[in-house]
């Protein structure tokens, strides 16, 4: 069990009063961690830190921000073992999800070191003799970034990474489900050398998230807010940032199609479905929760899929034998899940592989001849438990992938690369990949959705699109003539 502590202005802070939470393991209820309950106070002298620090570091050279980010990209890499202890403490993920985690999350970090001498504006032609007009790139200010559990290396940094390089500063809000790993994130920008108050961080228990959250939000230094998490909790975001006038970027649920047509390499489909399925036991944002099958190649699919989804090892992360499955999150993500198998076996749907779950051990599980009627055709099962639907055609693959409120990821398998790709450009998400899986991220890559899924863009140059500010800046150069 690990005590942690908020930074805040370079200092390691408790909360006011003393106050904590703890988080337990999902798998057998151990304390995992005991991290501060910041209360709104709290919040506000982080904001108030990185406003002061956003005075200087927002006038730091290019070059320095990049060789302080490539010493934490270094830094995140040398936790690697710590980190595959709490996640696997925090969230009952496996030692493979972790260290996938790490890499990409250095790799972001990287991308975002080589990002500080791109940060580029424009002259622009104007109608006034004389006048050099110019679109200009500033850092916006102090950056509020919250993240999930999920993918918490991942998403940790990508909440603070881009808006460094930008010349902001960052408060980090971690997540109640992992705190520690999070802490392990600030920890290597500590270790880097970043300036005090530049990357603050602060831990709030559940009841209190709401306020705290406000509480920066409303603070007048706070110029961005960037949230990773679900579509529930993002509007109330947006709300929140819409009260005070806060631009925000949103990547929220889904519930990702991969349409498979009958022109598909099975055994490519199958492998990639397989990946997109159950990574992480499906608790990814990009997550494959429908998979979409051609009606003549749909029973052989469906036994191959169903073949390798059975043989993936299930079991407890902590201990040394490999798996690909570890635990889910909670009990909540158990409920959920075998309310919609019980929901599709009542209206028709076949089970052809798994079962529903006793416990957050919960196996590869398969349901064939899913229809609209259905819960799961709807609704984000954030579980290791998919769907099946059988189509007629290209246009019934494509009117059953975008029959969602949601568009994030999605994938096309087809053997012919035109049409394939003709299918990709009809379906309404913001990624989408032909002959991959859907579960895949680069740092240079603009990453987000559409819908019910999220707004603006993580990631390479979009990224600094949404973390700086463009200003219109004119320099007349010649005497200007006025009317009067």
């Amino acid at each position: 069990m690990s005590d942690l502590s908020m930074l805040i202005n370079g200092l390691k802070v408790t909360a006011e009063k003393g106050a904590t939470f703890e988080r337990r393991n999902p798998l057998d209820g151990s304390v995992a961690t005991r991290a501060p309950a910041a209360s709104p106070a709290d919040a506000v002298m982080a904001v108030e830190a990185a406003a002061e620090a956003f005075k200087t570091w927002s006038e730091t050279g290019p070059n320095e921000r990049r060789a302080l980010l490539l010493k934490a990209a270094d830094a995140l890499e040398a936790k690697l073992p710590k980190f595959i202890e709490a996640v696997a403490a925090e969230t009952g993920a496996t030692g493979m999800w972790a260290g996938f985690n790490t890499m990409l999350a250095a790799s972001m970090i990287r991308e975002a070191a080589a990002l500080t001498t791109q940060i580029s504006g424009e002259v622009i032609p104007s109608d006034v003799p004389g006048s050099l007009a110019m679109g200009v790139r500033q850092p916006a200010g102090v950056v509020l970034g919250i993240a999930p559990w999920n993918a918490p290396i991942i998403l940790g940094v990508r909440a603070i990474c881009v808006p460094l390089a930008c010349g902001n500063t960052v408060i980090f809000k971690g997540s109640e489900n992992c705190p520690r790993t999070h802490q392990l994130i600030v920890e290597a920008f500590q270790d880097a050398g970043f300036p005090p108050g530049v990357v603050n961080y602060i831990t709030n228990a559940p009841a209190d998230a709401g306020a705290v959250v406000e509480a920066m939000v409303a603070h007048p230094a706070v110029r961005r807010v960037n949230f990773t998490g679900s579509t529930k909790v993002g509007k109330i975001i947006a709300m929140t940032c819409a009260r005070y006038l806060k631009p925000v970027v949103l990547e929220l649920g889904g519930k990702a199609p991969m349409v498979i047509l009958d022109d598909a390499n099975v055994e490519d489909a199958v492998n990639g479905a397989a990946f997109g399925c159950f990574a992480n036991s499906g608790q990814i944002c990009m997550s494959t929760e429908r998979l979409i099958v051609d009606q003549k190649i749909a029973d052989e699919f469906v036994k191959k899929f169903s073949d390798k989804a059975k043989a993936l090892p299930l079991g407890d992360p902590r201990k040394p034998e490999p798996v690909v499955l570890g635990s889910v999150i909670g009990q909540g993500t158990v409920d959920h899940c075998n309310a919609l198998i019980d929901d599709a076996l009542a209206k028709g749907a076949k089970l052809v592989c798994g079962e529903k779950a006793t416990s957050t051990l919960m196996p590869a599980t398969v349901l064939d001849h899913v229809t609209p009627a259905m819960r799961i055709y709807h609704e984000e099962t954030f579980g290791p438990v998919k769907c099946v639907v059988r189509v007629k055609s290209v246009e019934e693959a494509i009117a059953c992938a975008n029959d969602n409120e949601y568009g994030l990821s999605s994938a096309v398998f087809g053997g012919d690369i035109a049409r394939a790709f003709n299918v990709a450009r009809k379906i309404d998400s913001g990624i989408c990949h032909v002959n991959g899986p859907t579960v895949h991220d680069e740092a240079q890559m603009p990453f987000g959705g559409v819908k019910g899924s999220g707004i603006g863009r993580f990631g390479g140059k979009a990224g600094i699109h949404e973390f700086t500010e463009l200003r219109w800046v004119t320099l007349q150069t010649t005497p200007r003539h006025y009317p009067f």
